[in-house]
């Protein structure tokens, strides 16, 4: 069970996997070719046939993240996380895990901004005992006050070692509060130590019974199955569950931003500088979503490996830098970030260093990309494809990753026809578009200075 960091690193572990994943071959070839039906409380079900080899993979996914999370409440969608895995009214606590694991089988769970995730990896011939699982568990969650208490601190333990005990994590953590002015995606996913150590098991089960519902969810189910099975075991355990009020969708929209704002944190435990760059920035469903494909064809411009701008002219012409980079993720429900990254070879380089990336910034936004540029990510994005498919593990986790922000799968199948698809103008309206400095946080890591 895991937890992410705010905005600023969502691209990192699963949107990682997600956002390569998303570089896919030709529609015509197919992505997954995945099957899709609904079920009558509003549960939609989506099916990958991957007869490599003899096992599948259930993937379930809730739009219940941070950003959903009611005032003071923060850490309670990854706290439930947790909670979700200490037993219901039919199974006992830790039963549900002591049965994958007699399988063979591995499963785990994880918490973002955006939703949260359950799945679980068995033998093909076991589909039908971890589907009647979890869907026992969306609707007969038990959540006992001592098990409360024992999860709550393995939760301030994990924010410990993950934040607390990391500058760089600290660091990051300020720099989202500081990105966004209203938006929730300012919240740590972990939730902060002050409200974590209030949540109730009222407010666990509050969100439980508001959020995880058939109607709220996306099931996806891959591996060597027969669809017409996974449609008859999906109407005999999921189907009952009845479908439930949802709150309205809270307004995603941030207030104009008007300054550019900087963070910077001295630790002794640094052991080099650091330097992050982000900017507002629009999502595949949110804002200016024309933009959404070309910036992420711009990243790999600017920072995707040793032929990018900044890693040419910061690492091996200037040797400002030992590392420096571009990302950028449009799989939010939400504002996202654009992010540029710069590791100073030492403290005394590092006001060049920004210089330098900031001039990098100010030649594109005058002279553009050239088109050998965007022809040359088109086709490293597009080479990818054979390498995607083969990835067993990369058809429930895309899928339901975009179907969650609210894509449909055909949206995600025509991925390389909207690479394909973008010009050089597009590229350079959004580079126009994002690189605004009052927009822009800037996060900077220092060593403590010897006394």
């Amino acid at each position: 069970m895991n937890a992410s960091f705010p905005s600023l690193c969502r691209l990192t572990g699963l949107v990682v996997l997600v956002a390569s994943i998303l570089r896919s071959a030709p529609l015509t070839a197919g992505l997954f070719n995945p099957e899709s039906f609904s079920l009558a409380n509003g549960l939609q079900v989506v099916v990958v046939v991957d007869r490599r080899a003899p096992a599948v993979t259930q993937m379930l996914w809730y739009r219940a993240g941070t950003i959903d999370e009611p005032v003071g409440k923060s850490g309670i969608a990854h706290f439930l996380e947790h909670l979700m895995f200490k037993g219901t009214s039919n199974v006992a606590p830790g039963e549900f895990s002591r049965q994958v694991a007699r399988l063979g089988g591995r499963e785990n769970a994880f918490t973002t901004s955006d939703y949260t995730g359950y799945f679980q990896q068995v033998p093909a011939s076991e589909l039908e005992l971890v589907m009647r699982l979890e869907a026992d568990r969306m609707v007969n969650l038990r959540i006992e006050p001592a098990e409360v208490e024992r999860e709550r601190q393995v939760v301030l333990e994990e924010r410990r070692m993950r934040t607390d005990n990391q500058p760089a994590a600290q660091l990051w953590e300020m720099a989202g509060a500081a990105q966004y002015l209203a938006h929730p995606y300012r919240l740590p996913v972990i939730g902060w130590q002050h409200e974590i150590e209030r949540l109730t098991p009222a407010d666990a089960l509050d969100f439980y019974r508001r959020f995880y519902a058939p109607n709220n969810a996306i099931l996806v189910i891959a591996g060597d199955v027969e669809p017409a099975k996974v449609r008859a075991l999906a109407e005999r355990y999921y189907a009952p569950i009845p479908a439930r009020p949802l709150a309205p969708v809270a307004d995603l929209s941030e207030p104009p931003q008007r300054a550019a704002r900087r963070v910077q944190l001295i630790d002794a435990r640094v052991n080099r500088p650091g330097l992050w760059r982000t900017y507002l920035a629009p999502s595949r469903v949110h804002g200016e979503t024309r933009h959404a494909v070309p910036l992420r064809l711009l990243a790999d411009i600017l920072g995707g490996g040793a032929n990018s701008r900044l890693y040419r002219r910061l690492v091996l012409e200037r040797e400002l830098a030992s590392g420096a980079s571009a990302s950028y993720s449009g799989i939010a429900r939400g504002p996202t970030t654009f992010n540029l990254s710069v590791t100073p070879r030492e403290v005394g380089k590092l006001a060049e260093a920004e210089a330098a990336m900031d001039a990098v910034v100010s030649e594109l936004l005058a002279e553009g990309v050239s088109q050998a540029e965007l022809e040359r990510v088109r086709n490293a994005v597009l080479a990818d494809a054979i390498y995607a498919r083969d990835n067993v593990g990369a058809a429930p986790r895309v899928l339901g990753a975009g179907l969650i922000i609210g894509l449909t799968v055909e949206q995600i199948e025509a991925w390389p026809q909207l690479v394909e698809q973008v010009t050089l103008e597009d590229v350079n309206a959004a580079a126009r578009a994002v690189f605004n400095a009052n927009a822009s946080v800037t996060a900077v890591l220092l060593p403590k200075p010897a006394s």
